[in-house]
């Protein structure tokens, strides 16, 4: 198993960002080759950012949600109240993406 790899895991299975840090430090200290979070594969860096949202997703409260954040929100509910039809339904949405990206 690649040292990434068992950082991940670890951190995913004790569920803290502190316990992933300390694992890095360990992980550079057994392979300096791996020098930061950059250096891992995109499956790597991928794995990492989902149990970095998953992390964040199980407290949301935790998460801060700034002023400007809440105005957007407030003036997008606004418009789409004022103008329904300026919305779009999500299968809408993906069918776009996906002819644009052929995917």
């Amino acid at each position: 198993m690649h040292i990434c790899q068992s950082m991940v895991g670890r951190w995913y299975n004790q569920g803290s960002v502190g316990t992933l840090l300390l694992a890095m430090a360990g992980a550079l200290q057994v392979n300096p080759t791996v020098v930061s979070i950059f250096d891992l594969s995109p499956s790597e860096k991928l794995q990492l950012v989902e149990d970095l949202w998953d992390d964040l997703a199980a407290t949301p409260e935790a998460v801060p949600v700034y002023d400007w954040q809440k105005e957007e929100l407030a003036r997008r509910k606004a418009n789409l109240i004022q103008n329904p039809a300026s919305g779009l339904m999500w299968e809408d949405v993906k069918r776009r993406i996906r002819s644009r990206y052929g995917r």
